[in-house]
């Protein structure tokens, strides 16, 4: 028999609220965390908007030997791992450290530690470049500092599948469990907002320029130009149901159904995957398009994403079959914390039995979506399905229920 797992805590760190409590009140009112950079001097630039997280100062968070060590992208993933676990009521060195795990996902690695121990390099000389260089920047970065704080020595890894490793990262994590270690981390937390991340996003070629912090990021609207990029994410923590059922634990829900694609090559004409992941999804988990309440759309902003993405939508609910947001408008798109950040808003939505409206966007009629926008939408939330697609063809599909 397969086993289930479910999601127990919730950490979180978001340009619209610091902490899952905030977040989420942040995102039923509207209140979006998009605003000039503040992080380094962008007025030279095409782009000067953001999500940054607001209000955090690692050292009121992080042991200080740890602070020179790590980039912020990882002072902020162990902050919000503490958050999750406390919040899920576990305490790492109660149990055996090989019944706990850490899977998360990366996009960038930790870049402004590597852009400032680069500049040493070429400015001082390599006598002037931190050891701990070696392993800031690296993808694997944040389970790795994750497993050494608490003392987790199980299963762990990291998944880069840009803007899709979060869900990526969740699934391996379920694997995991399935496997037979009770307890798994994972999610994922991203921040590159410096000159060095900056150009690495610009050649992307997918930011929007504009200048309007309410007008910059409009998925699925005519204006759509691009996104806006942001920093932050959520660590969850997640469980063998049966042992969570043991000790008591409260479950926002369970990771149901997976399933995860790769676009043809460019040229082909053949159809894009994001259709078959979201399909292979909820055959995973046993339900059919009529049970699902809402999807977290990938959100991508720019003009033949937006209706790909709407054509897959159709195709699997009907034109208008299902309602679908994208909160992401609120925060900027966070890399491989985006998805994870929307699996944590699902859960709430699925807890309150609200629907988080995508903000300031006024949707093509000619996508048929039921989107969601101007205020939060009262349903019951039983079944929540959350897609991603990261850059280079990955889409990957999570289904969630209470």
């Amino acid at each position: 028999m397969t086993r289930s797992v479910v999601v127990t805590g919730l950490g979180v760190a978001s340009p619209n609220g610091l902490g899952a409590k905030d977040f989420w009140a942040a995102t039923l009112a509207g209140r979006s965390g998009i605003g000039s950079v503040t992080r380094f001097d962008a007025s030279s630039y095409p782009v000067g908007l953001a999500g940054e997280v607001p209000g955090f100062t690692a050292r009121e968070h992080v042991p200080s030997r740890l602070i020179p060590q790590t980039d912020r992208m990882t002072q902020l993933a162990l902050t919000v791992t503490d958050w999750a676990l406390a919040d899920a009521g576990v305490k790492p060195d109660e149990l055996p450290a090989f019944e706990m795990g850490v899977v998360t996902a990366s996009s960038s690695g930790g870049f402004e530690f590597g852009q400032d121990e680069l500049r040493k390099l070429w400015s001082q000389g390599s006598q002037y470049v931190s050891a701990y260089q070696s392993f800031a920047w690296f993808y694997a970065v944040n389970s790795g500092q994750i497993s050494i704080r608490n003392g987790m020595k199980g299963p762990s890894g990291v998944v880069v599948s840009d803007q899709a490793g979060g869900l990526d990262a969740v699934a391996h994590a379920r694997r995991q469990i399935r496997k037979g270690t009770p307890l798994i981390v994972s999610g994922g937390v991203d921040a590159s907002i410096c000159p060095w991340g900056w150009v690495a996003q610009l050649a992307g070629g997918r930011l929007s320029t504009s200048d309007d912090p309410e007008r910059a990021y409009l998925p699925f609207d005519a204006e759509a130009q691009g996104h806006v990029p942001g920093e932050g994410g959520a660590i969850l923590i997640l469980e063998d149901a049966e042992a969570a059922l043991r000790r008591g634990a409260r479950v926002y829900g369970e990771i149901a159904g997976y399933a995860s694609t790769f676009d043809p090559a460019p040229g082909s004409d053949r159809e894009p995957g994001l259709r078959r992941a979201a399909e292979l999804a909820l055959a995973d988990a046993g339900v059919e398009p009529a049970d699902v309440d809402v999807v977290f759309a990938d959100a991508a902003a720019v003009p033949e994403l937006d209706r790909s993405e709407a054509e897959a939508i159709t195709a699997v609910f009907g034109a208008r079959g299902v309602p679908v947001t994208a909160p992401k408008t609120m925060t900027g798109r966070l890399y491989s914390g985006a998805a994870p950040l929307d699996l944590a808003t699902a859960l709430f939505s699925i807890k309150d039995g609200l629907i988080p409206p995508t903000t300031h966007v006024v949707p093509r009629p000619d996508y048929e979506l039921d989107l969601v926008t101007g205020t939060p939408r009262p349903v019951p939330v039983r079944t929540a399905l959350v897609l991603a697609r990261g850059y280079g063809g990955f889409n990957s599909a999570v289904l969630v229920r209470a």
